[in-house]
């Protein structure tokens, strides 16, 4: 049964958005959002799993994920140029797929979110004892969960800022990084031979077969999570379509150039089956003979880690006010404050992340370990449904308003579904590979409880207020 046409009150666009919501972020926040957001800590520490495993050819493994997300958000750019709405793809999957889509699109967002706001608190709390070894673990992660919601509650403007310098520090490291990484291979650095010899040299460039190269192409599609967020943010922007269009239309060179090159840079300069590999960054400055190598990328993965903390308030919160909104939620949870801040939203995810933060402690091998283990398969099923969303919006777009394609998706519909069987393939591949199992089943049995909700919600009406 076909849709209902687009053109009608219940579409989302900037129509929709709600009275009192603050459109005060400005051109420069969301274009250092959409240049750092895609740069995670999964980057700095997560990539050296990739490398271990594939060797060199770990730049093919990062190439190949980064394409999808390349596709992925020229899908979403096409759609929230269209309409730029609360809750971004969960109104466009919801329109264009029904509210099941809607639902489970809407829920495995927040749910990504609220683990990324508990794991990025750990892993903070773990950098800053670097720093400060006599201070509690569960004190500095309780701290930092605090700190954020804190500046999430005062204003969309303040959380905007912080993202600001956050990306600017990431992006500005990357940079110099790829920088002097570059000199290195060129001979152009200090006491350096230069050249590209550990690409082949250590039992050559996929010493390991082509199988490991698809899985760190699986593991790898976690670390590109984030890069989505610009579309959220879009809606409290000043002008919103066009801070999505630049955003989407950047989103290949800042993979080509951020996540691609730099690895590029690691395995050229450190051989893949180093020990140090496990940290690749640090172990490369090492290796460049930088001072305080240790300290230097300990600080930009600490900032790489509250980004995303600060992110995952953000995203949930105003994931979880488009819910409300449409009765997916309880309905108190889209109210704004004076501020125009969804507070009862945000302070219902950091209750979560308090949650989850308590599991890393109390039950690490138990509850945490299912959080951890889910939360990246709910990421790839996402995806998909953006990309099935794209597939019969864009149909009914050029049918009913084309002028409201003010970007297109390459290539539609043959790209889009190319990416559809890629991220498909990915999500089934995880069944077969030993070290991604685990994450496929949680991964099902998380979407599986999100479906018990939906029929839940079908059967009882839409959550409302006692």
């Amino acid at each position: 049964m076909d849709a209902a046409p687009i053109l009608t009150a219940d579409s989302p666009g900037t129509a929709e958005l709600p009275e009192g919501l603050q459109r005060t972020l400005k051109r420069r926040h969301m274009q250092m959002i959409a240049l750092g957001g895609v740069i995670g800590a999964g980057l700095f520490v997560g990539s050296g799993v990739v490398i271990k495993s594939a060797g060199p050819a770990a730049i093919v493994s990062f190439a190949l994920t980064g394409a999808l997300v390349v596709l992925v958000m020229r899908m979403l750019g096409e759609m929230a140029s269209a309409f730029p709405a609360i809750g971004g793809f969960y109104e466009y999957n919801r329109l264009a797929l029904g509210e099941l889509a809607g639902f489970l699109t809407g829920w495995m967002y927040w749910y990504f979110w609220v683990i990324v706001v508990a794991l990025e608190a750990v892993a903070g709390a773990r950098l800053l004892i670097f720093w400060f070894p006599v201070m509690p673990p569960w004190a500095l992660t309780l701290g930092l969960v605090l700190a954020f919601t804190l500046l999430n509650l005062l204003s969309v403007r303040s959380w905007g800022e912080a993202e600001y310098w956050f990306a600017s520090i990431k992006v500005a490291a990357i940079v110099v990084f790829l920088c002097i990484g570059t000199a290195f291979i060129l001979g152009l650095w200090p006491e350096s031979g230069g050249g590209l010899a550990n690409l082949t040299r250590h039992g050559g460039f996929m010493p390991h077969g082509l199988g490991p190269v698809l899985t760190g192409a699986v593991a790898a599609t976690g670390f590109y999570f984030g890069s989505e967020l610009v579309t959220i943010a879009a809606a409290e922007s000043a002008a919103p379509e066009q801070a999505v269009a630049r955003a989407t239309q950047s989103v290949v060179s800042r993979v080509l150039v951020f996540y691609v090159g730099s690895i590029f840079i690691v395995v050229a300069i450190l051989p893949w089956d180093n020990p140090g590999v496990s940290q690749p960054y640090v172990s490369t400055l090492a290796a460049l003979r930088i001072p305080g190598a240790s300290h230097i990328m300990n600080g930009v993965i600490l900032t790489a880690v509250l980004s995303a903390l600060n992110s995952g308030l953000f995203a949930s919160s105003r994931m979880l006010m488009a819910l409300a909104r449409r009765g997916d939620a309880p309905r108190a949870l889209a109210k704004l404050s004076s501020r125009g801040v969804p507070v009862r939203g945000i302070l219902t995810g950091t209750l979560f992340g308090y949650l989850a933060v308590i599991m890393s402690y109390v039950s690490p091998d138990g509850v945490f370990a299912f959080l951890v283990n889910s939360y990246g398969t709910v990421a790839i099923f996402v995806y998909v449904l953006i990309a099935a969303a794209q597939l019969r919006l864009r149909a009914r777009l050029e049918r009913e308003a084309p002028a409201k394609l003010r970007l297109r998706m390459w290539a539609y519909p043959y790209l889009t579904i190319l990416a559809i069987l890629g991220m498909l393939t990915l999500v089934a591949a995880m069944a077969f590979i030993p070290g991604q199992r685990s994450a496929f089943v949680f991964g099902v049995v998380s979407a599986l409880l999100m479906l018990c909700g939906y029929l839940a919600r079908r059967r009882y009406g839409s959550v409302r207020n006692p």
